[in-house]
């Protein structure tokens, strides 16, 4: 892998900083350069802390015909005192069960850990409008919700991660058909290695529109179990509405997981954007009480990485409001209704121009987090520590 990356930084790096009339050419590449410092407070289990966490990208899709290539080579950093707070996403793109080896960690000592990745490598085959193949690592969403999506099955996100901006890519082979404008039939084989082994998932999915609703379903197996999903996603009203929920084998029980959710974005009288929102997810995988925990963490749906959210009942709400064309102020809740603990983040975003953003936030933990033999994990968020970030991101 080293001399790969070592011949792409050159090339890429030759291009930004070629001629003018040569980066015009070369329209293809982008990049991406994230720096965000932040401070911890200590809890009963972490000391205070302070950190660093950079990341840098860069992306390339060429095209010959029917033929097309995606790369995304990426960088990430983390300089720290002690230990960052879990949930933060300070390693990169969130990734997990990669089936070829096309990442490494340079160097994790006490103080630092810089990783880089191939977070997209793939070829891809369109011979037709209507047809389109593609193999290797990609991003593939099947996800209706916005913030809790137990309905998709390939690399959920963490919904508490401020650093999150690409989703990341899974070692799959996709073929996808277009059988009219407003459809599509989707089919994924993604073969993963995780710390239960070696896996393959293997699933159909079929998406279509009946007046102002978008309905989809998918089915095969998930992890060698057998499993089944269905979504919609439609507007009563002035307000979105969406839906999801999948069934699936896990042993010899049938377990369902399920999210709604209500969201709108509307003008104040002045022109000043908002929009507010909230999910609810019931999830037969997560813990009803703290003394859950336990079986929670060392379950496989866990260390694959299935789980976005501790809790069998939980609940996201979010709003934000444009304070001027410059300054967006926003807030997050996650709310765990099985042990009463909540995360809450405030944050301020500013424009700073077309292919610059400044943000910062404030995360808080509530619940309790009195620790006991019987409950070493007392609550899923009051053990969080309260922490500040900025982060400054620049696209070009």
């Amino acid at each position: 892998m080293n001399r790969c990356v070592v011949a792409l930084i050159a090339a890429c790096s030759w291009t930004v900083t070629g001629s003018a009339t040569l980066h015009a050419q070369a329209r293809w590449l982008s990049g991406y350069f994230q720096t965000a410092p932040l401070v911890s407070a200590s809890t009963p289990l972490t000391s205070s802390t302070a950190a660093t966490f950079s990341r840098f990208r860069l992306s390339v899709d060429p095209s010959a015909g029917p033929f097309s290539v995606e790369a995304a080579y990426e960088h990430a950093a983390t300089l720290r005192r002690e230990a960052v707070t879990p949930g933060f996403g300070l390693g990169g793109v969130q990734s997990g069960g990669e089936w070829f080896n096309l990442q490494e960690t340079i160097t994790a000592q006490e103080h630092a850990v810089w990783q880089h990745r191939f977070d997209r490598l793939n070829v891809g085959w369109s011979p037709t409008s209507a047809l389109d193949v593609r193999v290797g690592r990609q991003a593939v969403s099947w996800g209706t919700t916005l913030f809790l999506t137990p309905a998709d099955p390939f690399s959920p996100f963490i919904p508490s991660d401020p650093f999150r901006q690409f989703r990341a890519g899974v070692d799959a082979v996709r073929f996808r058909l277009y059988p009219g404008p407003l459809s599509s039939v989707d089919v994924v084989v993604r073969p993963s290695r995780t710390e239960i082994g070696e896996e393959v998932t293997a699933l159909g999915r079929g998406l279509t529109t009946w007046r102002n609703l978008e309905l989809s379903g998918w089915g095969g197996t998930l992890y060698g179990d057998g499993a089944a999903a269905g979504a919609v996603a439609g507007s009563i009203g002035a307000w979105a509405v969406r839906a999801e929920a999948v069934i699936r084998e896990v042993g010899e029980n049938l377990v369902g997981r399920a999210a709604v959710g209500l969201d709108r974005a509307f003008f104040l009288a002045d022109g000043r954007a908002v929009s507010v929102g909230s999910e609810y997810q019931r999830d037969g995988l997560g813990a009803a009480a703290p003394e859950d925990y336990h079986d929670i963490l060392q379950s496989h749906a866990f260390r694959r990485g299935e789980l976005q959210v501790l809790g069998r009942d939980e609940l996201a709400a979010n709003a934000s409001i444009q304070l001027n064309p410059l300054w967006t102020l926003a807030g997050l809740v996650l709310w765990n209704l099985n042990d009463n603990s909540r995360l809450v983040a405030p944050s301020l975003a500013y424009s700073a121009g077309d292919e610059t953003a400044i943000s910062g936030g404030v995360y808080f933990g509530f619940g309790d987090d009195e620790i006991t033999l019987t409950r070493p994990l007392p609550s899923e968020y009051g053990l969080a520590a309260a922490t500040g970030f900025v982060s400054v991101s620049w696209f070009f």
